[in-house]
């Protein structure tokens, strides 16, 4: 496991593991996942995840992520306008993205949900390496403080430099700051059959819960 000291924003968050991944398996390709999202069909939406995992295989420039198909105008979440359509894996087609629209407000949501654009549901699969380059070109100065310390990452000293580090990190967003700076390396896989939530509100929450199957009640004899 890699703990940050303290929260400076999802950049740092993917940054450091990254980091740590590159110096133990710098070919191997990883996943993000946010840690508060409701998936309809856990099952299904891995197929998902396996199909951008091969498609990263086939194509390791390029990182991906997975686009919700919107059910509403929403206007807390990040969307996806879709670029290019491009061959994938297994006959599905993805597309690369052209551009992200950041909590639009209601109006334009409908225009955008109307032009077939997606949610971003900030799972991205990818290469490392590939990882690693866009937060170097997109964020350099962040990208430079954390390889200043990156020898010490995996050694005994590790706590002592990242503490120091964090402490004089300014907070930084993944989607604002990185992804919205890089959309020609980015493709995007519409999420099919499922169904999703940002929990980022009681409201949300129980949205969720009327979402999941009913479970058959336990009768012990």
């Amino acid at each position: 496991m890699v703990i940050q000291p303290e929260n400076r924003g999802t950049t740092p968050g993917i940054l450091y593991p990254l980091l740590r991944l590159a110096t133990l398996a710098p070919d191997a390709s990883v996943a993000v996942f946010p840690s508060d999202h409701h998936f309809s069909d856990d099952a299904l939406f891995v197929e998902h995840v396996d199909r951008a995992f091969r498609s990263v295989a086939a194509d390791p420039s390029r990182i991906l992520l997975l686009g919700i198909i919107p059910d509403t105008h929403e206007t807390e979440y990040g969307w996806i306008e879709l670029g290019e359509r491009l061959s994938g894996v297994d006959g599905r087609p993805f597309h690369q993205v052209s551009r992200f629209w950041e909590k639009p407000d209601a109006a334009l949501a409908e225009i955008l949900r109307e032009r077939g654009c997606l949610w971003n549901s900030f799972v991205m699969v990818g290469r490392v390496e590939a990882f690693l380059g866009m937060i170097r070109r997109a964020a350099p100065d962040l990208y430079n403080a954390f390889a200043a310390v990156a020898p010490a990452l995996g050694g005994p000293g590790k706590t002592d430099a990242v503490r120091a580090l964090y402490s004089r990190l300014a907070v930084s967003g993944f989607s604002r700051e990185i992804l919205t700076e890089s959309p020609g390396g980015l493709g995007v896989m519409p999420v099919l059959g499922v169904t999703w939530s940002d929990l980022g509100s009681p409201e949300r929450v129980m949205r969720a819960r009327r979402m999941e199957p009913a479970h058959p009640q336990l009768v012990y004899a």
